[in-house]
């Protein structure tokens, strides 16, 4: 079976830290997005197609052309006009039925399985604050209506962006008109597959949506299981309690509950929690509830609440509001 992985958007929901990076290749447990669902679908898909976009080069370079037994594709979308367009640019390298996904989620290797048995399938989820995704309506376990982020509570079940479907989808899709947003959405195209054919609506056993920074720290602490997640190489002389530590860091002060990426230098006496730290950032300071990007420069800062943008050279400051 095949997979088409959609994994071209900018993401601005996520800056400051996709400023650098496309979203799937942020990393949860030190690995990136996009290698937990490769990793996922072993044993089910033996080709995925990869939609990129955004700094589709960087994707490209660190995923390659085959991912362990997977053999991968790339296909671009040169234009950010909606996850249906997305799956539309896929259609030339479709052979029959296949797997749709957010390449910037993380799907379990059940949900990909339990999916997989249908013709068509949706993969749901049920939340305590659904207000941010589509909405779905089933009866009988089959998808009766799907309702994008609507502003007067309906149900906590959620649409995850996981589907299976077949090359019958691309006839839907190119019959599409805009949406509010000027783009062509995928769920259209779904709403009007399930009214002539069955969509079986799957719970999901182990979705984690990646929204927006606060997410990836849950994503991570999920993935570990509370545990540290440290490269061999990392040298750490300070603490580093139920985080992430990325390759070549430097960690001489105390980390907590946090994800820092490679090559982050954090001083003594220095102090991270629920926090983000990019890479190669340099700290001396406390980071507290925040994220810093990339190659962020940080001498005798206190850092709250707020988000520093990459690059950024800051000393002997309290800083409280972006630094962008």
């Amino acid at each position: 079976m095949q997979a088409v992985i959609l994994a071209a958007g900018k993401s601005t929901r996520t800056y400051p830290l996709t400023l650098t990076r496309p979203k799937p290749l942020l990393k949860a447990a030190n690995k990136t997005l996009l290698e937990h669902n490769l990793d996922n679908l072993d044993g089910i898909a033996n080709e995925a197609v990869i939609v990129v976009g955004y700094k589709k080069d960087m994707i490209k370079k660190y995923i390659g052309k085959k991912y362990k037994g997977i053999k991968i594709r790339y296909i671009e979308q040169k234009a950010q006009l909606g996850t249906g367009n997305a799956l539309l640019m896929a259609e030339k390298h479709i052979k029959g039925s296949f797997i749709s996904l957010h390449g910037d989620d993380i799907y379990s290797n059940r949900d990909f399985k339990n999916v997989a048995r249908n013709r068509y399938s949706i993969l749901t989820a049920r939340l305590k604050n659904p207000k941010s995704f589509g909405i779905i309506i089933q009866k009988n376990s089959l998808l009766t209506g799907l309702i994008e982020k609507p502003q007067r509570f309906v149900s906590d079940l959620v649409n995850t962006g996981l589907y299976k479907l077949d090359k019958s989808v691309f006839v839907l899709l190119k019959k599409l008109r805009k949406s509010k947003r000027n783009e062509y959405e995928l769920t259209d195209a779904i709403k009007q597959l399930a009214k002539h054919d069955k969509v079986f609506c799957v719970k999901s056993s182990g979705w984690i949506p990646v929204g927006c920074p606060s997410d990836l720290l849950k994503a991570d602490k999920a993935l570990r299981k509370n545990k540290n997640s440290i490269w061999d190489n990392a040298r750490i002389s300070g603490i580093a309690r139920n985080s992430s530590i990325g390759n070549g860091c430097i960690i001489e002060g105390n980390v907590r509950n946090s994800i820092v990426m490679d090559g982050a230098i954090i001083d003594k006496g220095s102090v991270v929690e629920d926090s983000i730290i990019g890479e190669n950032v340099h700290l001396s300071g406390r980071i507290l509830n925040s994220v810093v990007a990339d190659n962020a420069e940080l001498k005798n800062v206190t850092v709250k609440n707020c988000k520093i943008w990459p690059n950024k050279a800051i000393q002997n400051k309290i800083v409280e509001k972006d630094a962008t």
